[in-house]
């Protein structure tokens, strides 16, 4: 590897050892090459690079989804989603933590944030499972890590990062995440049974409700319910682009808010545009930060370079996809927000030259970054939730470990059992 290709390479790890935030890091990282040791590039194509992700409408997309989510987590959906996720399964032994992960997969067609969806458990569920008898390292863990089902379910931030760097369908991308959304909360709630059991944690309600009590608390929990469906409805059909549904979304937010839940207020409207804006730009700073590195890895031939070693060296698509896992995961434990357009940009087209699908190497790229949010020594979900509930860090990563067990066998499934990962996009899409 020559000096032109090192010394940016080793710039980017060292920023990001010194945990300097990864747009500083990746721009930190080309700015000897774009001055110094390109051949012959001009220097002015640095910032041309950064501004282009900018002008490209494709990504209006993504401020659009922000201010959707921003907007339904103060329209009073939280509520009527817990309430119903109660009557599904409260009556579980350890019903709590059972509506704990339960709300966080209905909660994935509504907000799409594993930080906003743990910060609202953290508040509303946490201190009822601790008033109940669950301990507080449980209880928060539990939290941390059904929190981490929703940017995997649409319209997830992740998944849409992802299609847009990859381009990739979006539609395609969001159906397919659904799969491993539903994997980890089977495998959550078998292991929260043995645990409830041992602990002898009791339900939430004596029985199961009825059908009617169901109905009734439906009635009023579809209004959130119906946002994903007709998100991928309208995708499908070819009604709207990703950027036009990620605005009927928003349109649709402030319609359940204002009309329909009365719970948006006059009051709401700044909070939720400083909360868009400020989800906007670290988003936007990254993907605009990657796109110059996209430039310099397309440049110096680097994906092509790549895929000549992978494939003389013989190790095929498993190969491949096994060693992908073990570098995003320990990627994670360090790092992982930001990591996803980056790892698009490198990763991806060698994913593609050895014929994997690439919706399907988006979803295990996803999820992989995903799963860092809860390992230590950086999981920014752990440390989030662990403030949030006056909680131990190395308590909680502790309590942890089995649901990251989980989340690293759901990992495998899915990584190499492509047709299930698929099952649903083939479905809709054929």
């Amino acid at each position: 590897m020559n000096l032109s290709v090192l010394i940016p390479v080793l710039v980017i790890i060292a920023l990001m050892l010194m945990e300097a935030p990864i747009w500083v890091a990746l721009v930190g990282g080309m700015l000897p090459y774009f001055l110094f040791l390109g051949d012959g590039l001009p220097t002015q194509i640095l910032m041309q690079r950064f501004v282009a992700t900018t002008e490209s409408s494709s990504y209006l997309a993504v401020p659009f989804f922000i201010t959707a989510g921003a907007i339904m987590n103060r329209a009073g959906l939280s509520e009527k989603l817990l309430d119903f996720a109660d009557a599904l399964v409260g009556h579980l032994r350890g019903g709590l933590a059972h509506v704990n992960i339960l709300l966080s997969v209905l909660m994935g067609g509504v907000s799409g944030s594993a930080a906003a969806d743990a910060a609202m458990e953290s508040k509303i569920l946490v201190p009822e499972m601790e008033r109940r008898g669950y301990s507080t390292e449980f209880s928060a863990a539990v939290t941390v890590a059904s929190s981490l089902i929703t940017p995997i379910i649409p319209p997830g931030m992740g998944l849409i990062i992802y299609a847009m760097a990859a381009n990739v369908s979006v539609g395609r991308i969001f159906s397919a995440g659904y799969v491993p959304g539903v994997l980890c909360m089977i495998g959550f709630m078998i292991y929260v049974h043995f645990y409830a059991k041992k602990h002898n944690y009791t339900p939430s309600r004596e029985k199961m409700a009825s059908f009617k009590e169901i109905f009734k608390l439906l009635r009023h929990a579809i209004w959130a319910l119906l946002m994903p469906l007709g998100l991928l409805m309208a995708l499908r059909a070819g009604m709207l682009t990703a950027s036009e549904t990620g605005a009927a979304c928003c349109a649709y937010s402030l319609f359940i808010g204002t009309v329909v839940y009365h719970k948006f207020k006059k009051e709401d409207i700044i909070p939720t545009i400083i909360e868009s804006v400020i989800g906007t730009a670290s988003v936007m700073t990254i993907m605009c930060a990657a796109n110059i590195l996209a430039y310099f890895l397309s440049y110096e031939n680097i994906p092509r370079t790549l895929t000549a070693l992978i494939v003389d060296a013989g190790v095929g698509k498993a190969g491949y996809l096994l060693i992908v896992n073990i570098f995003v995961f320990i990627l994670g434990m360090f790092v992982s927000n930001g990591m996803i357009p980056i790892l698009a940009t490198l990763l991806a087209p060698i994913a593609i030259s050895l014929g994997i699908d690439p919706v399907h190497f988006g979803i295990v790229i996803v999820f992989g970054v995903t799963i860092g949010n809860m390992t230590p020594p950086f999981g920014l979900v752990l440390y989030q939730v662990a403030g949030l509930t006056k909680c131990s860090v190395v308590k909680l990563a502790k309590e942890c470990l089995p649901f990251i067990a989980i989340m690293v066998l759901v990992l495998m499934v899915i990584t190499y059992s492509e047709p299930l990962t698929l099952l649903i996009p083939n479905l809709i899409y054929g």
